[in-house]
């Protein structure tokens, strides 16, 4: 168990599992999060998509399954650039999902990319069902980290990969503590103007923080089954970028 496991976005809804409120917490957000996700990290955020879509370019997947998918914007920037077949986004929030199909349906992506509603922690596909497995900014919102990095690698063929791309704190200085300044204060009050939703911000906040990162990521990845695992901190550490290979 790792201490991000035991946060949860509500501290009035003690009552409720961490899954639940999580469910909770993006359908309330979801009318602003697109607005908010590219407002709060400049639009960088395309970037780090873009850089964890690129590395899976020399495998040519032609099933990808995209983990937390949120609104659709790493399976519409996989689409986009690797062309698969086919890609599945699963999430536990049907209201971000509906924003993603809009969005899938108006840039005609609707025979390539399917959103569907479904369990992390119990992905509904069978053994060995895709060639590539990617994430973004969604796995620390996992209510057990180990269980679904362990679902991840099962669906995963032999020979594919996973791609996340992760928030994480900065390690040196000035970057750490400009980093601790923005994420208590702007990105809280920032986010709670705009979403309405006192609480969903400051979750983002305390989830980074918790987090496993760097090399003891690394070890969990190895430890769920994969292999030739890596990652590489961007943008002076705010983002984290990790590859393994099953």
């Amino acid at each position: 168990m790792y201490a991000q496991e035991d946060i949860k976005p509500y501290s009035d809804s003690s009552d409720k599992k961490k899954g639940e409120q999580v469910e909770k917490m993006f359908d309330n957000i979801a009318p602003t999060y697109d607005q908010l996700n590219h407002r709060l990290s400049w639009d960088i955020d395309k970037w780090w998509r873009k850089k964890a879509i690129r590395q899976l370019t020399s495998l040519h997947p032609q099933s990808i399954l995209d983990v937390a998918t949120g609104t659709g914007d790493l399976a519409i920037l996989s689409a986009q650039m690797l062309h698969p077949k086919s890609i599945v986004g699963i999430d536990i929030s049907e209201k971000m999902m509906e924003i993603g199909r809009q969005k899938i349906h108006n840039l005609g992506l609707d025979d390539t990319i399917t959103l569907m509603k479904d369990d992390c922690m119990n992905i509904s596909f069978e053994d060995e069902s895709f060639d590539a497995v990617t994430a973004a900014f969604g796995i620390r919102n996992f209510s057990d980290l180990d269980k679904g990095l362990r679902e991840m690698h099962r669906i995963l063929r032999k020979g594919g990969q996973l791609s996340i791309i992760e928030l994480t704190t900065p390690v040196t200085f000035p970057m750490k503590q400009l980093f601790w300044l923005y994420s208590h204060a702007l990105l809280p009050l920032y986010g709670r103007m705009i979403s309405h939703d006192k609480e969903a911000y400051s979750y983002l906040t305390r989830t980074i923080e918790a987090f496993p990162q760097g090399e003891k990521m690394k070890e969990i990845l190895t430890k769920a089954g994969f292999s030739t695992v890596s990652f590489q901190r961007l943008t002076c550490g705010i983002c984290t970028l990790y590859s393994a290979k099953k």
